[in-house]
């Protein structure tokens, strides 16, 4: 029997918006209505649809808002106002509240609404396929908020997670690829998080901003999408003192499936993960790590950011859809983690930190 999943991280409007997927829609069609498509390199290579979801029973997922606002003359892609990038996140806000509507997803804004949720999913005389896909909704950068009050408004249609930075520089803090801080904005904007309760999420700050975040922000703090700098040395990664900070904290760190966040020799749009035999169980090695320092497995879950412009060509080659994510469970016993730690990594470890933040 499949064990329940929590992903704490998939960019589900932007692949239905701007990668015009029709995510409801079986895997196999998606893929075959991109076939002739080469305007992106994940174009017929998609990983993650609602049913696939279904399938492999990750009944919950932190689902993004994400639109970059590009500074002048940058080789990165984004809109070029804050006003375009806030409207391309109403459209992403647009596209999960008719999902909502077709019954596809269920929005969770607090702790009520996610222990009806889970108790939906534990019943087991209600078949899978027909359970909606719960999501808490997360904003990756703050680039789109005109300004640090637009997080009023946001908070109140359901925003429960904020990533000030993504790649680059940043209008509130910069991320991947610079060695900046959070700016005057951003800490504006960590003022108004704290008094929501919102959570923070480290992933894509600079180590500067890392330490800014943990110094000075009190609410709740994760790192929904980040690997091991140790195995994988990176900027995008988490160093060791980092881990030590963040479990000291209460943080859970959600392990991503991207290729060259797990294995050090692939290379983004050169490599192959079967010619380097890049396997889902590469993963655990980035969790073991986490866990010596940790002591424990209690600080450690699924982020997986599949389909987060990227696809099969950059992801796991033993992993086919989202749905294989289930694999983890054979793996994980193999290396010798137990049952319950298991159930901590699928699903447990989010869900206390949830129960404590919401």
């Amino acid at each position: 029997m499949s064990r329940l999943i929590i992903d704490a991280h998939l960019d589900l409007a932007m692949n239905a918006i701007e990668w015009n997927r029709d995510l409801s829609a079986p895997l196999e069609e998606i893929r075959l209505r991109e076939r002739n498509m080469q305007d992106k390199p994940d174009r017929g290579k998609g990983t993650v649809c609602l049913p696939e979801l279904r399938k492999g029973k990750i009944g919950l997922v932190v689902a993004t808002q994400l639109a970059r606002v590009n500074p002048f003359n940058s080789a990165l892609t984004g809109w070029n106002s804050p006003q375009q990038a806030w409207a391309m996140t109403q459209a992403q806000l647009s596209w999960y509240r008719e999902m909502e509507k077709q019954g596809e997803m269920v929005q969770i804004r607090d702790r009520n609404g996610l222990d009806a949720h889970i108790a939906l999913w534990d019943n087991a005389d209600i078949a899978d396929a027909e359970k909606p896909i719960g999501y808490i909704l997360s904003l990756e950068g703050a680039d789109s908020l005109v300004s640090s009050d637009y997080l009023y408004e946001a908070h109140r249609y359901g925003l429960r997670a904020l990533g000030p930075s993504h790649f680059g520089r940043g209008r509130y803090a910069d991320g991947t690829k610079t060695a900046g801080r959070i700016h005057p904005e951003g800490l504006e904007l960590m003022k108004i998080m704290g008094e929501l309760n919102m959570i923070l999420d480290v992933t894509h700050l600079t180590d500067d901003g890392f330490n800014q975040a943990l110094e000075l922000y009190e609410g709740p703090i994760w790192a929904s999408h980040h690997n091991v700098r140790a195995l994988v040395p990176n900027q995008r990664q988490l160093t060791d003192a980092q881990i030590r900070q963040l479990v000291d904290r209460g943080a859970v760190i959600g392990g991503m499936l991207d290729c060259w966040a797990m294995d050090i020799r692939f290379i983004d749009t050169v490599s192959d993960p079967w010619q380097l035999d890049i396997r889902l169980e590469r993963l655990i090695d980035h969790w073991d790590h986490i866990c010596q320092i940790a002591g424990n497995a209690l600080h450690i879950g699924i982020g997986s950011d599949l389909d987060g412009i990227f696809g099969t060509e950059q992801s796991p080659w033993d992993m086919d859809s989202i749905a294989d994510l289930q694999k983890f469970d054979h793996l994980l016993s193999q290396r010798g983690y137990t049952s319950e730690d298991i159930d901590n990594i699928f699903h447990g470890n989010w869900l206390r930190f949830l129960r404590q933040a919401l």
